[in-house]
């Protein structure tokens, strides 16, 4: 599996805040942090509760993105389909799945 480029790990960052800042004003911070080929994705809610969200996995694109969710009940990240029904899309559409998940419940 391809590492993730540096370049890359900083526009995910870059997009995925953005877009939580554009459509998810009820997440703080988001911090993501980066193991082979993977970006695992943590909200930090209002009242600074950590909340896991998302794992990706990159697959040579900038663009495109494997996606796991993170599920509480066994502590693990799950390979998912997006809403669209592909198994890959961009971080956004893995965002707002995780996120109309657990905080529009």
């Amino acid at each position: 599996m391809p590492a993730i480029p540096d370049s890359t790990k900083t526009s995910l960052g870059q997009r995925l805040r953005q877009h939580a800042r554009d459509h998810w004003p009820q997440l703080g911070e988001l911090h993501i942090r980066f193991h082979a080929q993977f970006a695992y994705v943590e909200a930090e809610l209002a009242d600074g509760d950590p909340l896991p969200l998302l794992r990706l996995r990159y697959g040579s694109s900038a663009s495109f993105w494997g996606f796991g969710l993170y599920l509480a009940s066994n502590g693990k990240y799950q390979d998912q389909i997006l809403p669209s029904g592909l198994p890959i899309g961009s971080p956004q559409e893995a965002l707002d799945c995780a996120c109309d998940l657990y905080l529009n419940h």
